[in-house]
């Protein structure tokens, strides 16, 4: 169990420390047919003989984007005799075309090349494994749906198998606000320019055609808030027997991707294997929430196994490894994870089952303790039926302000705080005082039947411990968009009045409840500001009689864990030019009844300053600023505005980007309004103004 407070950091290994010395080729070609050149980036072990390699394809710049943490990862693989091929998606970084919008089948067919013609280079013995995290790790399991004769072998971390239930724009039909907040980071990444001494003829030409046409990121989004064909392209849960080469999967409690670990390991019938550890949207060697591990030793052992055929333990043990995360106080910031190491050998597991608990005002039935629990709560979760108890629910749209982070990226600050405040704005239900420590693994449900005064509405359910001296630290959570109870590729307005069987999925979670805690339940209609509000303060008539909440109870065993030796290459040489920090606030206005909730990246958007990559003598600094305001008297109030300024470049070559983008709502639109505004090397080079509505279907 692992009861550090601060994280170790990873080893950095010196280049002769590995079995091979390797080279960086700063730019290399791909072709594709129609004649458009991808730009990639080319680390390449010191050696007369081919070797297998290893591709990664994201549209995050090679060059100046993800320079920082490319280099010790893939000169790790390089180092263990790999070649490495860091490609730009068209129409990204130094590519040729345009980036259209998210994983088309465009970006699909030019990975397919990609792998193919790398497969076919003399420093190549033509076995290929593609990895990435985020959109990497999307595309790596979307390409290898489509069966590249090169490909091999998978590692995917921050994932999603299901494009519309499980990314950062929708989640159980409810609208998330991070949606706005990555379009408009979309924007500003975008805006920065062609490398000039990648392409010095055509860079301008080429950056100024690429924010011309450059689409309003959210609006894309928006436009489809239904699980529709347009989010079943690249889904792979619609067919995972197209998948046919190993997949190791990996992601952490504090990232928003992993409910999709599981579900991924029992739709597939490949080798593979998963880790969930407490990490945050970060590979697993870069661990935080700690302990990291060494992800890039295990990498290796992957593909030594699966592109050069040696036998090894990289298959050992259970199927999935899971963080089971102890019952720690709630901190925001949350440097290290107590918990330990347990395994599942498939999934659904006969390690976990489901229990049922009743609910009746106030509190969880079906936790017995003999010190304070009644007949009925010990017995009232076994199926008899009770007289309706109708229980009304309308939750202040504030609900949610400490929820903090959809998605944690390993910045301070961003896990939820005490839920003792949410909470008070909730309806809650509380168990009796455990007699023994309750572990649970999987994922809770929530089922009710009720019925509301409006249309359109949503139910949030959490699950929380909460200590004997009243803190309460989130386990689970989960939202349902009340018009999509007949399936998410649908709209079916609620009738006022009409009951309905209306259900939550909360996220998969592995925690244990220590004995002397209690388990809550909290309850809601709302939840700002992760989410959109619903157009109008609905009521929702709950029969507690019908409720149940499912937990998925764990009886399993210990297993080892990943090496916690975390290890990487050198470092990429950079310098600070200046420190960055991320500030985060919120403010109540009592006159207006007003939230305001702020936060504001200075120097970097995650906290990360303002840095220069000293080999190529670039800076990049990047400023975000969230401001989301909701007034309880009307969700109709609710507005988000985001102000980026994003400058990179050097002299002779320097881009300055200004952009402000606004979301507001009435009862039938969304509207999205701003501008960017674009400086090269210093004079006014471009401007783009927006003024956009979206049709506002069921959200």
């Amino acid at each position: 169990m692992s009861d550090e407070t601060t994280a170790p950091a990873k080893r950095v290994l010196a280049k002769e420390d590995f079995p091979y010395d390797w080279e960086v080729t700063e730019n290399i070609w791909v072709p594709m047919k129609d004649g458009t050149k991808l730009s990639a980036r080319l680390w390449m072990p010191k050696t007369d003989k081919p070797v297998p390699a290893i591709m990664e394809y994201i549209p995050y710049r090679k060059r100046d984007g993800m320079r920082g943490r490319d280099e010790p990862m893939h000169g790790y693989f390089a180092g263990h005799g790999y070649a490495v091929v860091r490609v730009d998606m068209r129409g990204a970084g130094e590519s040729d075309g345009l980036l259209r919008d998210e994983y088309l089948q465009q970006e699909q067919d030019d990975a397919v090349e990609s792998i193919d013609w790398i497969s076919r280079q003399p420093w190549c013995d033509g076995n290929v494994g593609m990895m990435g995290k985020s959109w990497g790790g999307f595309n790596s399991l979307q390409v290898a749906a489509l069966r590249p004769p090169a490909l091999r072998a998978i590692i995917c971390v921050g994932f999603t198998d299901d494009r519309f239930n499980q990314d950062i724009h929708y989640k159980g039909g409810c609208l998330l606000n991070d949606n706005f907040w990555w379009g408009n980071i979309m924007l500003a990444y975008q805006s920065r320019a062609v490398d000039s001494d990648i392409k010095p003829d055509t860079w301008k030409e080429e950056t100024l055609r690429r924010l011309d046409e450059m689409p309003l990121w959210p609006q894309l989004w928006m436009e489809h808030p239904t699980r529709d064909d347009y989010w079943k392209h690249g889904s792979v849960c619609e067919d995972y027997s197209a998948i046919n080469v190993p997949v190791f999967a990996i992601d952490g409690w504090a990232d928003a991707y992993t409910n999709t670990v599981l579900t991924l390991m029992e739709g597939l019938s490949v080798p593979r294997k998963a880790w969930i550890g407490p990490w945050a949207h970060v590979f697993a060697h870069d661990g935080y929430p700690g302990p990291a591990v060494n992800f890039l030793g295990e990498a290796v052992k992957w593909w030594d196994k699966w592109l050069r055929g040696i036998d090894n333990d990289t298959l050992d043990g259970p199927m999935a490894r899971v963080w089971l995360e102890d019952s720690m106080p709630p901190e925001t910031v949350h440097p290290v994870s107590r918990g330990r190491w347990v395994g599942v050998d498939s999934w659904p597991s006969a390690d976990v089952s489901g229990r049922e608990l009743g609910l009746t005002y106030g509190r969880l039935l079906g936790i017995a303790n003999a010190a304070d629990t009644t007949a009925d709560e010990a017995g009232t979760a076994d199926g008899d039926e009770r007289a309706p108890e109708i229980v009304q629910l309308c939750t202040l749209p504030n609900h949610g302000l400490t929820a903090n982070e959809w998605m944690g990226a390993g910045v301070p600050g961003e896990s939820p705080a005490d839920q003792r405040m949410d909470d008070g704005m909730a309806m809650t239900f509380d168990s009796a005082v455990l007699d023994d420590d309750l572990e649970i693994l999987g994922y809770p449900r929530f089922d009710v039947k009720l019925s509301s005064d409006k249309p359109v509405s949503m139910l949030f359910a959490q699950i929380s411990d909460v200590a004997p001296d009243g803190a309460v630290t989130r386990v689970s959570y989960g939202v349902m968009n009340l018009t999509h109870l007949q399936g998410q590729d649908t709209i079916v307005e609620l009738t006022p009045g009409e009951q309905v069987d209306a259900f939550v999925g909360l996220d998969v979670c592995a925690h244990r409840f220590p004995k002397g805690h209690r388990i809550r339940l909290s309850l809601a209609n709302s939840f700002w500001p992760m989410f959109w509000p619903s157009p109008e303060l609905a009521t929702l008539s709950l029969d507690l009689a019908t409720a149940r909440l499912t937990l998925p109870v764990f009886s399993g065993r210990d297993c080892d864990g990943p090496d916690p030796d975390a290890q990487c290459a050198p470092l990429t040489p950079t310098t600070e030019l200046s420190p960055g920090h991320v500030d985060r606030t919120i403010t109540y206005d009592l006159v207006h009844d007003s939230w305001t909730s702020i936060t504001d990246g200075v120097g970097g958007v995650f906290g990360e300053g303002v840095y220069r990559f000293d080999e190529i003598g670039t800076v990049v600094e990047h400023n975000l600023k969230r401001e989301l305001t909701l007034s309880n008297k009307d969700p109709l109030s609710a507005k988000y505005t985001i102000t980026q300024k994003m400058k990179n470049g050097r002299d002779g070559w320097l881009t300055d980007a200004d952009i402000v983008v606004t979301q507001t709502s009435d009862r039938d639109f969304f509207y999205l309004k701003g501008f960017m505004t674009v400086k090269i090397n210093g004079k006014d080079s471009f401007r783009r103004d927006w003024d956009e509505k979206v049709p506002r279907r069921g959200l």
